[in-house]
């Protein structure tokens, strides 16, 4: 059976409502990354950035998977398939998708500001200020804040050179150091990116195969060819 590994950004959801972070109109245009998304944000304004999550988890709770979704988590009928994203929301988990690596944290979870170890499930949409982990401090999202470590980058690039075939749904390729997980994909993987941009392909050697369309659309399309071609 042979191995898939998808990675996925902001894109593969857009079609559930959540806002990407980068395009105009994204959530990005509407709040600095300084004051939202950095360990100094939460030590300078804790009750901002606590604010915006709450947010982003009261979008994500009235949020469905799409149809991308539903595509990569049926690929497992066929294929050995693991997902690394870049999203925080819990959308690949509920399509379906059993093995779902998260590099930059999970909305639906909360951890402890003193032991990154310590992650507890988020009642509800809301987190309360006050808030307390079961060591005594404070709680925070469950996000990998600009500027801190990708704790789960070593797991995903051991993921990505074990593919047969690599998809790239949804991200521009732009954030490091995800983005650079297409190079730990094996010399003559093929790569097929889903994306109605140009996300940054520069550093790809491997065949590739750009489908020009949002993930919506695009990935059941791919899906259905790669299972047709298993088979014959």
């Amino acid at each position: 059976m042979k191995k898939i590994v998808v990675f996925t950004g902001a894109g593969v959801s857009a079609d559930s409502g959540l806002a990407t972070f980068r395009d105009a109109d994204g959530l990005w245009a509407n709040y600095r990354i300084e004051d939202v998304c950095t360990p100094e944000a939460l030590a300078r304004n804790r009750a901002l950035v606590v604010e915006f999550y709450n947010k982003r988890r009261k979008e994500l709770l009235s949020a469905q998977p799409n149809a991308a979704h539903a595509a990569i988590a049926a690929l497992e009928r066929t294929f050995d398939v693991e997902v690394v994203t870049q999203n925080v929301d819990d959308l690949h988990e509920r399509a379906g998708s059993s093995r779902v690596t998260h590099l930059h944290g999970e909305l639906t979870k909360l951890r402890s500001e003193r032991d990154p170890e310590l992650i507890v499930p988020a009642e509800g949409w809301e987190q309360p200020l006050d808030a307390r982990a079961s060591d005594g401090s404070l709680l925070r999202p469950h996000i990998v804040f600009f500027g801190e470590a990708v704790p789960e980058f070593d797991r995903a690039t051991r993921i990505a050179a074990s593919a047969d075939i690599m998809i790239v749904v949804g991200t521009s390729l732009a954030v490091y150091p995800a983005a650079s997980l297409v190079r730990y994909a094996r010399a003559g993987v093929p790569i097929y990116i889903v994306d109605p941009g140009n996300p940054d392909t520069a550093a790809i050697r491997n065949p590739l195969t750009h489908i020009k369309a949002r993930a919506a659309v695009g990935m059941p399309e791919l899906a259905a060819r790669l299972e047709a071609e298993a088979a014959r």
